[in-house]
């Protein structure tokens, strides 16, 4: 069942519980613990710090109160899209550095997972050395505007952290480990979101790669996916008591988002990348769902003749003439000829293509983000915002602006609307 069309009334009873029954831990605490009372009065004195969480590939739909108690405990308690709308391309790095620039991936030169620059060379996600080049990374994230006025912040993963980007980096931050546990990575933020005044972060992100992972491997309705959201949301309702018992959590305004969602792609959908262009005449950046084509040295013509218009299951464009609505295309790591796939196929090397074809269903995103498969989520809840309150969809854009009002920092150039998600704030936070 899509999630707007659920009644929020159970999960509002179960918060009015908690609060209750928090209510009366407290009472028991000043009565047999009085020195705790100072620590926790220091606490909520402190200014409300800002949790962005994001769970890779988690399709709003996917929100359930069996699979997700604790993220529909959330939306229950605050404000929920009934979808958002991610940039294009509707890739991982793209997306995610989108949320925390409200730039465009044209614009803030993450244009794709796999890419290439005249200057910088290859830029491959399993790169390491690229993914900490600052040179790859364009506008100004939240937390360098917070660290330039002194404020400190701390990453839980989220790409472009690992960068020096205009000479700063958040005040903690972690090279990318996906052996890191959903509960390892969340207890460690609550740890962080407990701290005193003096090093508690003001903006703290936490990211979770497994739900998008297993349903690459198995597809979008498979077990295993099931299996990874129960997880993380464990790991997100774990973080929400610690943050309850400690005192911080009706302090903390926290914002859920995804990047994208996930596209069911059946065994034998796929062909060989071969049969668009061959090595000989272009080289490609990246292939799956955005193939990005620059033709080699005298074969410019023919690529051009060979692959431009429809094509049984892809479409490809001179980066000039991309569709207007994807606002992409002008810049320069953007190649000359740009095909996207249809929904449910993959453009993939011949050595893949066996065992795709033998294997099960397998889920893939990257599709036109318009598709409603492609739909993300924005879920968001705290002292700022609304209770129990499903709001329009939104465009992920519009994240940014919303994050540097609740952080009171003043907003870098963005493509944001800042007046897009004022419904989801309560009056004084509107104002």
């Amino acid at each position: 069942m899509p999630p707007h069309a659920r009644k929020a009334t159970p999960f509002a009873a179960l918060i009015a519980a908690v609060l209750s029954c928090a209510l009366v831990l407290t009472a028991c605490n000043a009565t047999g613990q009085a020195g705790a009372a100072p620590a926790e009065a220091a606490l909520a004195d402190a200014p409300e710090s800002v949790l962005l969480i994001s769970i890779d590939g988690l399709h709003p739909d996917r929100i359930n109160a069996t699979d997700s108690p604790h993220i529909a405990r959330l939306a229950a308690s605050g404000v929920q899209a009934r979808w958002m709308t991610p940039s294009y391309p509707s890739l991982t790095f793209p997306n995610h550095y989108t949320i925390v620039t409200g730039l465009r991936p044209d614009r803030h030169g993450i244009v794709h997972n796999s890419m290439h620059d005249v200057d910088l060379g290859t830029f491959r996600l399993s790169d390491r050395d690229a993914v900490g080049t600052s040179g790859w990374w364009g506008g100004v994230p939240l937390w360098v505007t917070l660290e330039k006025a002194g404020i400190r912040t701390a990453t839980m993963f989220w790409p472009g952290s690992e960068a020096e980007i205009d000479g700063v980096r958040p005040t903690r931050w972690n090279p990318y480990d996906e052996s890191l546990t959903a509960a390892r990575r969340a207890a460690t933020v609550a740890d962080w979101l407990l701290e005193d005044d003096a090093s508690r972060p003001r903006l703290a992100t936490l990211y979770f790669h497994a739900v998008d992972t297993a349903a690459h491997a198995f597809g979008p309705d498979s077990e295993e996916a099931r299996e990874a959201l129960v997880e993380i949301d464990a790991g997100i309702g774990s973080l929400l008591d610690t943050l309850e018992r400690g005192g911080r959590l009706r302090h903390t305004n926290i914002v859920l988002v995804s990047d994208h969602g996930m596209a069911a792609v059946p065994p034998g959908n796929q062909i060989p990348v071969g049969d668009m262009v061959t090595m000989e005449q272009a080289r490609l950046a990246s292939i799956g769902q955005v193939i990005q084509v620059q033709p080699n040295p005298g074969f410019e013509s023919e690529v051009e003749a060979r692959l431009h218009g429809r094509h049984d299951h892809y479409e490809c464009w001179r980066r000039d003439d991309l569709p207007a609505r994807w606002q992409y295309g002008t810049h320069p790591r953007v190649p000359a000829i740009v095909c996207q796939m249809d929904e449910g196929w993959d453009a993939v090397l011949p050595r893949m293509l066996e065992g795709r074809a033998r294997g099960g269903v397998r889920g893939s995103h990257g599709y036109d983000p318009a598709l409603p498969s492609m739909r993300a989520v924005f879920i968001a809840s705290g002292p700022a915002f609304r209770t129990g309150a499903v709001i329009d969809p939104v465009d992920n854009v519009d994240v940014y602006p919303l994050l540097a009002r609740l952080l009171g920092i003043p907003a870098s150039d963005n493509d944001g609307d800042p007046a897009a998600l004022l419904p989801a704030l309560v009056p004084a936070a509107a104002d």
